[in-house]
């Protein structure tokens, strides 16, 4: 099946029931004298139907609101966002401030999708509780990666500061936020991690200064800060440098994880942010560099 033609779970009994004509006021033809958007709200009064229409909404913009959707559907703010609970349970759009977007942004690859949904929910907590790091008129940059693409998420929507970042799926994600500058990286596309690498992304990253880096991982262990291919490591250490302080975002599931590339070791890190203590190995050594840890409840 495509990406981005997701079939919508059938409506359970109850959600045809609530919507299901009363007895005795009939289900004829409409008459010659309704509206075309009468006849276009009908269309939707069924739970099923409505939620299909709001994943033909998301998928063509990647974005929509939920004051559009009553508008276009018709039906109450109450019920639309029982279907955005709904299809947000089912992983086919992330709820944010105002609306939904689609769960990963629109330039999606198979890779990134696996990768995302791999400890989806220790990831949410660890991008929330990152995120209180960050002041509305802050300067932060941001990794590519599914957990660091989350925290942007969760930026507070009266954000007004700048963000820096090589991830295309950070970018997009930011379309949702006016009030923000952001600063793209160019570079060659690496479609693995949906992100821009390479010598030019490297220099117009040492070109600047930022308080933040929320900074993504493959694994962890007591020697260091692993990732996946060489050639995402010249953009990271590009990124660390002009940082202030630089904040991994890892779930405990990196802990145990094995990667071929050595980025650098724990003590380039300021603080760390997971969602269970590591292990005693690398807690000790992250300890001794004084690198704060801040687990997600």
């Amino acid at each position: 099946m495509d990406e981005g033609q997701r079939t919508v779970r059938p409506e359970t009994a109850a959600d045809a029931a609530a919507h299901e004509p009363a007895p005795g006021t009939g289900a004829g033809p409409a008459s010659d004298a309704a509206s075309g958007q009468e006849n276009a709200a009908m269309r939707y009064t069924r739970a099923a139907g409505r939620r299909a229409h709001i994943l033909e909404r998301v998928q063509a913009s990647g974005f929509v609101s939920v004051a559009d959707l009553v508008a276009d559907l018709g039906v109450s703010d109450m019920t639309i966002r029982r279907d955005l609970r709904r299809l947000s349970a089912d992983g086919d759009v992330r709820v944010v401030r105002g609306g939904i977007s689609l769960p990963h942004a629109t330039l999606r690859t198979s890779e990134f999708i696996s990768r995302a949904h791999s400890s989806a929910e220790a990831k949410k907590r660890i991008a929330a509780r990152a995120a209180e790091l960050v002041h509305e008129d802050d300067v932060v940059a941001v990794d590519a990666g599914t957990t660091t693409f989350g925290v942007v998420a969760h930026f507070p929507p009266a954000f007004t500061g700048t963000v820096v970042t090589h991830s295309v799926p950070v970018i997009q994600q930011l379309l949702h936020l006016p009030g923000a500058r952001v600063v793209g990286l160019g570079g060659e596309l690496y479609p693995p991690s949906q992100a821009f690498v390479g010598a030019t992304t490297v220099e117009q990253a040492q070109r600047l200064r930022m308080r933040l880096f929320f900074l993504g991982a493959a694994a962890v262990d007591e020697r260091g800060v692993y990732v996946e291919a060489d050639v995402e490591r010249a953009t990271k250490l590009a990124l660390m440098e002009p940082a202030d302080e630089v904040v991994l975002l890892v779930d405990a599931a990196k802990f145990s994880s094995t990667a071929p590339v050595r980025l650098c070791g724990l003590d380039r890190l300021t603080s760390l942010v997971t969602d269970e203590r590591p292990p005693a190995r690398v807690a000790r050594e992250l300890e001794r560099h004084g690198v704060h840890v801040t687990t997600a409840d």
